[in-house]
């Protein structure tokens, strides 16, 4: 079993994602989004327990101070931070009215980790996700991850979630 840090405070799982779900905005821009990140967490801090970048989303668990609960300025913030400079996208009526910019999907998933079991389903989910969008066949091989810190501090293998190629073509036999 994982040694996992436990749920204390107000800690919740995301799950945010662009417009356009083709798109690998978030990785060619990557250095842009962790700067922007990086600013909003100094200026309304919050732990990042887990993140895992893809192309065209991100996850991620937050523990966020006793007395601030509000992820949704922080995510206004970053989402805001990160369009700001880049081109447009194309955009529905809707989406200029508000002066969006259409990179991103206006809402974004949530959850409210309930229990130490829950956060590290939510973790593990996090770190296999790469694995789970074909991107890579080994955790270890995508580098936009919190996994990589979790081996460093011991509290997984680097071998953890094993290689995709070691199991294709096995079907129970």
């Amino acid at each position: 079993m994982s040694r996992y840090r436990r749920a204390h405070g107000s800690t919740f799982f995301f799950t945010v994602v662009l417009a356009d779900r083709s798109s690998t905005l978030l990785v060619d821009h990557v250095d842009r989004l962790r700067r922007i990140y990086q600013t909003i967490q100094q200026r309304r801090p919050f732990e990042t327990v887990a993140i895992c970048i893809l192309p065209d989303h991100l996850h991620a668990v937050w523990s966020l101070p006793d007395h601030d609960v509000d992820f949704s300025l922080r995510w206004n913030l970053i989402k805001g931070g990160f369009s700001r400079g880049l081109e447009p996208q194309e955009r529905s009526a809707s989406k200029l009215f508000k002066r969006e910019k259409g990179i991103w999907q206006r809402r974004y998933w949530e959850h409210a980790i309930r229990d130490d079991a829950d956060l590290e389903r939510h973790v593990d989910y996090i770190h296999y996700n790469p694995v789970k969008h074909g991107l890579v066949t080994r955790v270890g091989d995508w580098s936009l991850s919190s996994f990589h810190r979790y081996v460093k501090q011991g509290m997984l293998p680097v071998d953890w979630g094993g290689d995709i190629r070691d199991i294709a073509g096995h079907y129970g036999e």
